[in-house]
């Protein structure tokens, strides 16, 4: 991998970073997704979503580097697909943390599993990456360097560990405050679905 990368000049590799830091930084759909983790569960369980989400990347590179990513990018059917999917797992996560039962001590000992597969499953049904991965990765390609293909593994293998410590950061951060908010409100879990909700709208209707 360092072969790889090392085709880049030490700017391109820093524009490369700094730019999928931007990214990752301004909250989208894995971070909004991490802290109504990290709010519902404590930071441990945030942090469980921000990696899971970090995971996801690594599919939707999978994509790019196989071809796949631009077939899919030119069916726009299938995106449909894909964006309802994942808007119909968002208000079924939506509707259990409405229902769950009343945040107590056990906030910590979240199933850290459960957020996982959530920052994962919500990451990889979001048509959003597949078409960023086609348009960020490929302009820091070298032409006359290794293989395409290894070239788009290797910076994404960067952006994702980049984004997922950004996103894990968010979902810790959220834990600890949501665990000062216990002390004082029961009222987590109704907050916690409400940010689910408004996530999956947000990801039916910005086609």
């Amino acid at each position: 991998m360092t072969e790889i990368l090392g085709f880049l000049t030490p700017d391109q590799f820093l524009a490369f970073v700094l730019g999928g830091l931007v990214v990752n930084v301004v909250p989208g759909a894995d971070v909004v997704l991490a802290t109504a983790c990290g709010i519902q569960g404590g930071p441990r369980a945030g942090a469980a979503s921000g990696f899971g989400a970090g995971c996801g990347v690594l599919w939707h590179v999978g994509l790019a580097a196989a071809g796949v990513a631009a077939l899919i990018a030119a069916h726009p059917a299938a995106l449909d697909v894909l964006r309802w999917a994942g808007a119909g797992y968002l208000v079924w996560l939506a509707i259990k943390a409405w229902n769950a039962g009343p945040t107590g001590a056990a906030r910590g000992q979240a199933d850290l599993w459960r957020a996982f597969r959530k920052g994962a499953l919500t990451n990889m049904l979001n048509p959003k990456p597949v078409l960023f991965v086609m348009a960020f990765l490929p302009q820091f390609v070298v032409q006359g360097g290794p293989p395409i293909w290894q070239q788009i593994v290797a910076l994404g293998l960067v952006f994702a560990f980049t984004g997922t410590l950004v996103t894990m950061g968010y979902g810790i951060v959220a834990g600890h405050a949501g665990q000062a908010l216990a002390r004082r409100m029961g009222a987590l879990n109704r907050v916690a679905s409400v940010l689910f909700a408004g996530l999956a709208a947000r990801l039916a209707l910005d086609a």
